[in-house]
């Protein structure tokens, strides 16, 4: 493994204290608010409506629980000069009121759209948010302009343009406003991955024969809520014949001796996410296992070493191999695999790394910027493969690393 500079960003306790300085939550929701402001006043937009939990997230600093990440019935604008007004589900406006001293009073107000169509357009849940929309708008002078939405049910975006509402794309601006993390974000970002660093000494201590694909999961869940996650989105557990091609998703197959295993540990501290892959070895490994780990290691530590401001995405994307090189037909069918991506409040942000769109629609990396690079590496033995996962900041002195458990050679969990 090439040389690179071990992360100095802290990962404190999950706590705050008295006694040192942790993240600044006040400093981290002024932030937000800052960059949201600061991307809308660069486009024509005159205001943007969320439905996206993450956007509604940063811009607002609430959130209600991954319960009600697919049912968009809670939304907030944000007018190019004004506070976010947020609608909320029933009785979490009124715990906003006490609780988030941040928005005004007036501005945490309960709303449903529908429950994705649970209850149907027809009783107007739909028309009534659209005509409180437009009234938000109205009194912040944005009603005349463009108004950017993230997501949106059909019916919704009917009312909108029923009430006379421009309505345009406003995800992209959103996207633009969460690229650059802030200090507090990045060290979120760090205790997020310190405590899967944990996790995967815990994975390396009970993958054994005769343990099951989702008693993995099991284990790693339970043991993250006890560390403070306030979300495992998701971990995927891939074993032997499972390995190749990647199926993105684990099962009950039980783990025999020899296998080779890959595990990607998704979960986040305060909203902000990780995503980890290591490769383990189960018992012993064959030189196959092992030639395909070396080379997805030195396809990681390549990109890797590009790593620093100025750098284009499309330049990182050229030294991963193509799809045909590892047994895809083309970048689609191989897309996620050698692959990068942004980390914060989401897990797939901004920049994107990959040969499907990298090449003709590349981005340049910033500092600031904080994202995962993903290998993969199919071993000629059929059915074996190795996967490596880095999170990596940008700074000006060089790619800082945030996910430290070992991963330079490949590890043989309980070895005979």
């Amino acid at each position: 493994m090439a040389e690179f500079t071990e992360t100095s960003i802290p990962a404190p306790g999950v706590m705050n204290v008295d006694f040192e300085e942790r993240v600044d939550f006040g400093r981290l929701r002024s932030y937000r608010l800052e960059r949201a402001h600061d991307a809308l006043a660069r486009t024509e937009l005159g205001s943007v409506l969320c439905f996206d939990m993450n956007n509604i997230r940063y811009v607002t600093s609430t959130n209600i629980g991954e319960w009600a990440r697919d049912k968009l019935m809670r939304f907030a604008v944000l007018p190019r000069s004004g506070d976010p007004v947020l609608w909320d589900f029933g009785s979490a406006a009124k715990a906003h009121r006490l609780h988030s001293p941040w928005l005004e009073p007036e501005n945490s107000r309960a709303g449903m759209t529908g429950l994705r169509g649970s209850v149907a357009p027809e009783a107007g849940f739909f028309a009534r948010a659209a005509r409180e929309i437009k009234d938000v708008l109205e009194a912040s002078g944005a009603a005349g302009e463009p108004v950017g939405v993230d997501i949106i049910e059909i019916p919704m975006l009917e009312e909108l343009r029923r009430v006379g509402l421009d309505v345009r794309d406003g995800q992209q601006t959103m996207l633009d406003a969460r690229q650059i993390k802030s200090p507090d974000e990045i060290m979120l970002l760090s205790m997020a991955a310190s405590m899967v660093d944990g996790i995967y000494q815990m994975i390396f201590d009970v993958l054994k024969p005769g343990v099951r694909e989702n008693d993995i999961v099991a284990l790693v869940s339970k043991r993250l809520y006890e560390m403070g996650s306030d979300d495992v989105e998701g971990v995927n557990a891939i074993s032997g014949e499972r390995c190749s091609p990647h199926p993105h998703i684990f099962s009950d197959r039980l783990i025999r001796p020899g296998d080779q295993a890959f595990f990607d540990i998704i979960h986040s501290f305060n909203g902000y996410r990780t995503c980890y892959y290591r490769t383990l070895n189960v018992g012993h490994a064959t030189q196959s296992q092992r030639d395909a780990y070396a080379q997805a290691r030195e396809w990681m530590d390549a990109a890797i070493a590009l790593v620093k401001p100025g750098v284009g995405t499309d330049e990182i994307a050229r030294v991963w191999p193509q799809a045909h090189e590892f047994g895809f037909t083309d970048e689609m069918e191989a897309f996620g695999l050698q692959f990068g991506h942004g980390l914060g409040l989401a897990l797939h942000e901004r920049p994107i790394f990959s040969r499907l769109n990298s090449l003709e629609f590349p981005v340049e990396l910033q500092e600031g910027m904080v994202f995962a690079l993903e290998t993969y590496c199919p071993a000629d033995d059929g059915h074996s493969a190795a996967r490596i996962e880095e999170e990596i900041v940008v700074t000006t002195d060089g790619p800082q690393l945030l996910t430290l458990f070992p991963a330079e050679e490949l590890l043989v969990a309980n070895q005979y």
